[in-house]
């Protein structure tokens, strides 16, 4: 009763084996885990060469060295998100409004033979609120001329266009004009363009909820 068959005496080592394998398996999961945590932190504090917008683009302008400035921030594994020093295109345009200060993103970037959208100016009959500056969202509207001094209902002639420059002239009486560079869709040239040649009364207003 009180001594150990030949059988269980060789059994002994193997179980102190399995102990061993165990405890040393464990040992590698701390090691693998702590390993894990140091190349989080590492990674979170590596820092990597972006652009941001030295000022605000609007969709459809051309983008170059001069439009954005170098800072080194610690993007981990978003880095590829956006466009570095090495991957601005000679023919880049944006293709959505990027704000002054704002890291570009690379899916704000496109080809400019790709673009879908050009420039015009285009005078308002009416002055422009305040809030209507660069990178405004606005809606353009067309009032037909019928004959002399009376002109038709208006109606929108472009629903979604992008200012990129505002000229303002107060010394009008009644509030004044203006003069808006504005980017809009390529669709929407010819009938801009007719509205012009037309001698149509043309409103620029500010959609809403656009920024103030």
């Amino acid at each position: 009763m009180g001594g150990m068959t030949a059988t269980e005496s060789a059994r002994a080592p193997r179980r102190a084996f399995r102990g061993d394998a165990r405890f040393f398996l464990g040992i590698l999961l701390i090691v693998v885990s702590v390993a894990g945590v140091w190349l989080v932190v590492a990674a979170s504090r590596t820092t990597v060469p972006v652009y941001a917008a030295a000022r605000t683009i609007v969709p459809g302008e051309a983008i170059s060295s001069s439009d954005v400035r170098v800072v080194d921030v610690a993007l981990g594994t978003v880095s590829d998100a956006y466009v570095g020093p090495d991957d601005l295109a000679a023919a880049a345009v944006a293709t959505r409004t990027i704000e002054a200060g704002e890291l570009v993103p690379a899916s704000s970037v496109g080809d400019a033979d790709a673009s879908r959208t050009t420039s015009v100016v285009v005078r308002s009959a009416v002055d422009v609120p305040a809030s209507v500056e660069a990178g405004a969202v606005v809606e353009v509207w067309a009032a037909p001329l019928i004959e002399q001094g009376e002109y038709d209902a208006p109606r929108i002639l472009v629903a979604d266009a992008t200012v990129v420059s505002v000229t303002r002239d107060d010394s009008m009486i009644g509030g004044g004009a203006a003069a808006l560079e504005l980017v809009i869709p390529r669709a929407d040239v010819a009938a801009t363009l007719a509205a012009m040649a037309d001698e149509s009364a043309l409103s620029v207003v500010p959609t809403v909820g656009n920024r103030s």
